[in-house]
């Protein structure tokens, strides 16, 4: 039997991995800081799909706090079939007014966090000669994106990483596939403080469960890149042809905030 490893399992598109994947028979490695939520999943998923699931409370924020994770998979005797990197935060505001405590624990969890959990289970998966790997990126990947500066840097290096190293591992029985979520109803607005940005205001937020069918699909498949959405994926193609002036300028505004 096949196990899953979920980072962000606790709620929004992670939340939804994790159903996906124990729908489908999956074990199930479960990761957030919430041990509520992940103990109320748990025994949700085990009930009803007869799954063994196995929680970490951890924060991925925390240097080194993936070599944590996998120390205990490895002790528990756990080998992993699936990875998937999906927690993240991003932050609203001029890159000179936010606080620089927050856009630390972005910078560790979106890129540090998420390129360790992939160095060291990728060696696993390499050594059994099998292995599925999602990182979720954003659309914020495919542009600079003023008011969430850091934020779109990370998904950037997300998706230019996730690429490389799936052509790396091509001929290895792994695959690595970023996926590229338009605005999504999860607790990321909140987090965030986007609540008056144009962003959601003026866009249709799509319900995470259509965006994990959408990437398990994709991950299954061996998709390097999957873009959710036709308006996102017309979005991404257009801004390699568009002058990046137009393009930044253009992205400022879709982002700033809206009185009403």
């Amino acid at each position: 039997m096949s196990t899953a490893l979920i980072t962000g399992a606790s709620n929004g598109i992670g939340l939804e991995l994790a159903k996906i994947h124990a729908s489908k028979g999956d074990n199930l490695v479960l990761v957030a800081r919430n041990a509520a939520k992940l103990n109320e999943l748990k025994s949700q998923l085990e009930h009803l799909y007869k799954v063994q699931t196995h929680i970490i409370v951890k924060d991925l924020s925390v240097p080194d706090a993936a070599q944590e994770v996998h120390d205990e998979t490895t002790a528990q005797g756990i080998a992993i079939n699936y990875l998937i990197n999906n927690a993240g935060f991003g932050d609203y505001g001029l890159f000179y007014t936010v606080d620089w405590g927050k856009t630390q624990q972005m910078l560790n969890l979106n890129i540090l966090s998420l390129t360790q959990f992939t160095y060291l289970y990728l060696k696993d998966m390499v050594n059994q000669g099998s292995g599925r790997i999602m990182n979720v990126a954003s659309t914020a990947a495919f542009q600079p994106v003023p008011t969430m500066s850091v934020y779109s840097v990370t998904k950037a290096f997300v998706l230019s990483f996730s690429e490389a190293v799936n052509n790396e591992v091509k001929d290895k029985g792994v695959t690595v596939t970023a996926l590229c979520p338009g605005p999504t109803s999860t607790g990321f607005r909140s987090a965030a403080a986007m609540e008056k940005s144009g962003l959601f205001k003026d866009s249709k937020s799509t319900g995470p469960k259509e965006v994990a069918d959408y990437g398990y699909k994709a991950m299954m498949s061996g998709k390097s890149v999957a873009i959710h959405g036709t308006k996102n994926l017309l979005m991404a193609r257009a801004v390699s042809f568009l002058p990046r002036k137009i393009v930044i300028n253009t992205t400022r505004k879709m982002m700033e905030e809206r009185a009403t």
